[in-house]
């Protein structure tokens, strides 16, 4: 598309989690520190909550990568399992044989190969990504997995990732079990905006650009206004706007190009009193950015 226009060997603003593209934000750093800390006390459940966008499931890659071998990782990246389907996954991630088993008997074995992974020092640490969508039921079950124990040691360390629907969620009171278990809690936050045009730059590096500033200052003010420093809509606006200026035939991301990306994209605007609010402003954003046009790229409600 635009990348030999921009000198780049890779998409740098994709929306798939790749772990070549983590940026060492504050508010991640502390996260992902704080679940290794829990990880080595074996706490058992740690918890990381964020908004849509904020760069949980990428955090969730990039600890994966840092466990060390002596670490038995499973992911679950959907949830939405029932009790039994939850024991099938886990047996499988650890080594045993589901076949032609009744639940109990399954249960069994996986304490016995649980029991074998401590005895040999490898922890078994399991993610849930989207964590807020698991069923009651299975959230239970997985408590109740975690009972499986040592005299000194979890056998099984759970880390929970979702949205905030999951704080919801732990204050049913049929949940406290599971909600007093959870020891270590951290909550995602966007990007603050002095680290916008770092992180931008950071993804465009790690995307193979090596030239002069690609994204103008006034660009970069409007995509911190816009984006509100939510990682993926930083992302979606830094590609729209990129698409427009390759469409121009331009070699650098001017705030026109910006203001068309954030036109076209919904989940920039402002809604409600907001909204109200910021009338004005968005009112002039369409009018220059309608001012300068260009054929054959959307305004409103189109698509770049």
């Amino acid at each position: 598309m635009y990348g030999q226009h921009f000198g780049l060997g890779e998409q740098p603003f994709s929306l798939t989690p790749d772990t070549q593209f983590f940026y060492d934000n504050q508010s991640h750093r502390e996260a992902l520190g704080t679940i290794m800390l829990a990880l080595r006390h074996s706490e058992g459940f740690v918890k990381v909550v964020g908004e849509v966008g904020t760069g949980k499931t990428l955090l969730g890659r990039k600890l994966l990568d840092q466990l060390d071998r002596k670490c038995l990782t499973a992911y679950i990246p959907n949830p939405y399992l029932t009790p039994d389907e939850l024991k099938w996954f886990l047996a499988e991630e650890i080594g045993v044989a589901t076949e032609n088993k009744p639940a109990h008997k399954l249960l069994n074995d996986i304490n016995q190969k649980l029991v074998e992974l401590a005895g040999e020092k490898r922890q078994v640490v399991l993610v849930v990504d989207e964590a807020q969508a698991m069923p009651r039921e299975t959230l239970e079950a997985l408590r109740l997995l975690t009972n499986l124990e040592t005299r000194k040691r979890k056998l099984l360390q759970v880390v929970l990732m979702g949205q905030p629907e999951l704080d919801d969620m732990l204050e049913r009171s049929d949940l406290r079990q599971l909600k007093q278990r959870i020891v270590f809690s951290e909550y995602l936050h966007g990007i603050a905006p002095n680290n916008i045009q770092a992180y931008v730059d950071s993804r465009l590096r790690a995307a193979g650009y090596t030239g002069a500033p690609l994204f103008t200052r006034g660009a970069i003010r409007l995509l911190r206004k816009a984006s509100g420093g939510t990682p993926r809509l930083i992302n979606v606006l830094c590609h729209k706007a990129m698409m427009a200026a390759y469409g121009e035939g331009d070699r650098q991301i001017q705030r026109q190009h910006m203001a068309r990306a954030v036109l076209d994209t919904s989940e920039s605007r402002p809604a409600g009193k907001r909204a109200a609010q910021g009338y004005w402003w968005w009112l002039a954003l369409g009018v220059a950015a309608a001012l300068i046009g260009v054929s054959g790229y959307a305004i409103l409600g189109g698509s770049l």
